[in-house]
């Protein structure tokens, strides 16, 4: 008996390393690693520099990455908003030209701009947690807990990412405005910030949702991403004060590796105005959410490894249910120009603003989704978007359909950079010629400048 125990082991071990080898097609993660840690560690440093440059190649391809602010527009804390069009277009290709095509001679000509394509994650074929420095850094010095991996650097530039630390609205108390007084919300300071403010199953449900615990890629086993055993990651890691970071993952959802979309991190804030939860996961409510990333997503949707790894087993009852109730707490920034109903007050706000009001209720076919106050329909909505280019690889990530996606709501948009499920988009202008030719709307220019100092005061 004790023979067949190993025998059956043993094969165990051998499906899962012809996994990663190529050689068979599954749904499971290596329970094992086929190395040792020590040369996984050197292999992979070794690796970084170029899988790093294939990434960066890819994106100075696809946009233009310079940091070039727009006057005077501001996120809520004063960080500035990128300004222009960052897509890149093929020579003898304008915005105008493509409008005028048909998906179909878009597709045939492969004409399709390659920044409206899905992004690949930094490295796409090993995938996981990766956070850009600032959150690292800040994280490293209030609590002495390292989110640095060995293998890979988050991508993006800091001035396409959301103001850091954002500020925390809560809807219990629209009178204190930024409850985190400017600081970044962690377990070394949430008790002296929130105490007396929150009740105490709330207070527990902050400090659970800014406690680590482990992860795929941070954990105490050798299969891990980080050079020293980690206490593992907070749910507000990405989800800074609430709202996001920049951070990125891929979806746990999805199989094989290759398929997987990129996901950037969404705001919490106004989670208590939404139906569904998660980009394509349509859970039903945020406690679903919350249980769901302690259980699978933390674990690439992986209960195999999860256990081995030192799965969070959250109790229904009590913790997930602090944990939402903070959460539900999560309000959007203030919009002045707003009235009560969600549109522009008519003594506040500008000319153009108004025009983009009303393309956005008319011509641009906006409303269809992002219904005010909160400018969401709590629905899911295919594009459709591979009417417009083939299936094609792009380092790592098969670029093909991306299905249903959740309408994300457009309350404090400028704040929440990038854009899209999977952050392709880097400005709100790429955002309006994205969704232009996409729904074929056919707006001019003054029309999209209009449309974009709308949604600019939501």
């Amino acid at each position: 008996m004790k023979n067949r125990t190993h025998i059956l082991f043993g094969l165990v071990i051998l499906f899962c390393a012809g996994t990663v080898l190529g050689q068979q097609k599954t749904s499971y993660l290596p329970v094992v690693p086929n190395e040792e840690f020590s040369a996984t560690l050197i292999r992979m440093k070794a690796e970084k520099p170029a899988v790093m440059k294939r990434q960066m190649d890819l994106l100075q391809a696809r946009y233009d990455l310079r940091n070039d602010p727009a006057t005077g527009v501001t996120m809520t804390r004063g960080k500035p908003v990128q300004q222009g069009i960052r897509v890149k277009l093929a020579p003898g290709t304008s915005w105008e030209k493509l409008a005028a095509m048909t998906p179909e001679e878009i597709r045939a000509g492969d004409f399709f701009p390659p920044g409206f394509l899905p992004l690949p994650h930094p490295n796409h074929p090993e995938g996981g947690m990766v956070f850009p420095q600032f959150e690292i850094n800040e994280i490293k010095k209030q609590e002495g807990r390292d989110l640095t991996r060995f293998d890979l650097d988050f991508d993006l530039p800091d001035h396409f990412l959301p103001e850091f630390p954002a500020p925390l609205y809560l809807t219990t108390r629209p009178d204190l405005g930024d409850v985190s007084q400017g600081k970044l919300v962690t377990m070394d300071n949430y008790f002296e910030l929130f105490d007396g403010i929150l009740n105490p199953k709330q207070l527990e449900g902050l400090r659970l949702l800014l406690t680590p615990f482990p992860q795929q890629q941070f954990n105490q086993t050798s299969d891990r991403r980080s050079e020293r055993p980690s206490r593992g990651v907070a749910c507000f890691d990405c989800h800074a004060n609430g709202h996001a970071n920049g951070a990125t993952h891929l979806v746990g959802d999805i199989r094989p590796q290759e398929y997987r979309h990129r996901l950037d991190t969404p705001s919490l804030r106004g989670v208590y105005i939404q139906r569904l939860f998660g980009s394509q996961r349509a859970l039903k409510t945020v406690e679903d959410f919350t249980e769901f990333e302690q259980r699978g997503a933390y674990f690439d949707g992986d209960s195999v490894i999860a256990t081995k790894k030192g799965v969070n087993i959250l109790e229904r009852g009590s913790q997930v249910q602090f944990m939402a109730e903070f959460q539900e707490l999560l309000d959007f920034p203030p919009a002045p120009k707003l009235d009560i109903f969600g549109k522009l007050d008519p003594a506040k706000a500008s000319a153009a603003e108004l025009r983009g009001q009303a393309l956005f209720f008319g011509k641009a076919q906006c409303v269809s989704c992002h219904a005010p106050p909160y400018y969401t329909d709590n629905s899911m909505h295919n594009l459709q978007i591979e009417r417009f280019f083939k299936t094609k690889t792009i380092n790592g990530l098969t670029a093909s359909a991306d299905g249903p996606i959740k309408t994300f709501p457009l309350r404090g948009i400028k704040d929440s950079p990038p854009y899209l499920h999977d952050g392709r988009l880097l400005t709100l202008e790429d955002t309006v010629e994205f969704f232009n030719l996409i729904l074929g709307t056919k707006l001019n220019a003054e029309e999209k400048n209009d449309l974009l100092a709308f949604l600019l005061v939501l």
